[in-house]
């Protein structure tokens, strides 16, 4: 997994619930474009789910 992925799964699991990726960006310091498609990207690696519209948590293992 490449890191700015894992910094922004590592935000989202201390969030501790369900984040917005602009909430996401001001934690780890990034665009907020940015962090949507890291977002994706973990959706797609199956990592991050929506559990409801606009917002993403951590797919517990």
């Amino acid at each position: 997994m490449e890191d700015k992925e894992q910094m922004v799964l590592d935000a989202m699991i201390k969030a501790g619930k369900p984040v917005r990726p602009g909430e996401v960006a001001k934690m780890v310091g990034l665009e907020s474009k940015e962090v949507s498609k890291i977002i994706k990207s973990l959706r797609k690696k199956g990592k991050v789910h929506s559990p409801k519209r606009c917002y993403y948590a951590p797919v517990e293992d």
